[in-house]
């Protein structure tokens, strides 16, 4: 005889994520229990000193041999720098450095990683021997174009001199023009492989079955590159565009070691112009006014650039 069973199946358990009896509230007070302690530090690294440079900034300093007191609100430390000729003009050098490094960093990168993303053996050798400039600490990269820049025993006057071409009379870092090209060409020549390992990975995320179409069309590679590949690396190379803004607009390194800021004032950046206020004239005010315009003018750089390339930070697609 057949028994038919009236038990009931066992409930099966639903899952936590979406229950209403978990309280997501106490997750959240839990969650930012554990991230204070990192978050304080950040803050006491990171923030503190930012506002402190500020409310610095638009208040009267007094240097004193018991430390630093501040007295009152005044932005005659910005009516300062405003009006003086050295800012102007350090403010004028960076941002045509920073143009120019920029540009032509963004141009040899994204060759370069055209022709590593079409190499089918040694691309990691060659990545690795392009990735040597970039792991350099920048103060060793510049005494080492300091010490091939050098006028008795340095390569670049000998070679120079071997192809006929005319060697400035004050040498390279002696003259304000030539200065400011060699630092330039020390800058593209440790950056360029970052730029150029950022536009690589950008390009094997491409898709193949566009290229595919494009040769069953008969498009040429030069059409395929301005009308496929460019426009899908619009992406990447804003976001190596945007670290490069940001660190060339912070030059400090390659001038400070290699000239000094010289001739004159012909590599002297916004950098080093605050560095020269804070520590060398000990004019705390002056010099952190400079900070902060130095500060906003890298965000409003960094929004007019993600605004030109029409990406947006946080959305698929960056």
């Amino acid at each position: 005889m057949t028994t038919i069973s009236t038990t009931e199946p066992a409930p099966v358990a639903k899952p936590l994520v979406g229950r209403p009896d978990v309280n997501r509230k106490r997750l959240a007070r839990l969650g930012w229990v554990f991230s204070s302690p990192a978050l304080i530090i950040v803050a006491a690294v990171t923030i503190f000193p930012i506002v402190y440079s500020v409310v610095m900034s638009f208040s009267n300093v007094y240097v004193s041999g018991s430390g630093i007191s501040l007295n009152g609100f005044t932005t005659s430390n910005y009516h300062l720098v405003f009006t003086n000729s050295t800012w102007h003009y350090a403010l004028g050098f960076t941002v045509v450095y920073t143009f120019i490094t920029v540009i032509v960093e963004l141009v040899l990168g994204t060759c370069i990683a055209l022709v590593l993303e079409r190499l089918t053996r040694g691309r990691g050798w060659m990545m690795a021997l392009l990735l040597l400039p970039w792991s350099m600490i920048t103060v060793i990269n510049a005494e080492l174009w300091l010490y091939i820049y050098n006028a008795t025993y340095g390569a670049s006057e000998y070679i120079i001199h071997a192809i006929g071409l005319p060697i400035p009379a004050g040498g390279f870092l002696g003259t304000n023009i030539p200065a400011i090209g060699s630092l330039m060409v020390a800058d593209i020549w440790k950056t360029t492989p970052f730029v150029a390992i950022i536009v690589l990975a950008g390009l094997v995320m491409l898709p193949g079955d566009l290229y595919e179409a494009a040769e069953v069309d008969g498009s040429s590679g030069w059409s395929t590159f301005w009308r496929i590949t460019l426009p899908l690396l619009r992406p990447t190379i804003a976001l190596a565009m945007l670290f490069r803004v940001l660190q060339a607009f912070g030059l400090f390194d390659l001038p400070y070691v290699m000239t000094g800021g010289g001739p004159g004032t012909a590599t002297t950046s916004l950098a080093i112009l605050g560095y020269d206020a804070l520590f060398k004239n000990l004019s705390f005010g002056p010099g952190t006014a400079v900070a902060t315009t130095t500060a906003l003018l890298v965000l409003i750089g960094c929004l007019l650039s993600l605004r030109v390339f029409r990406v947006q930070v946080g959305k698929e697609g960056m």
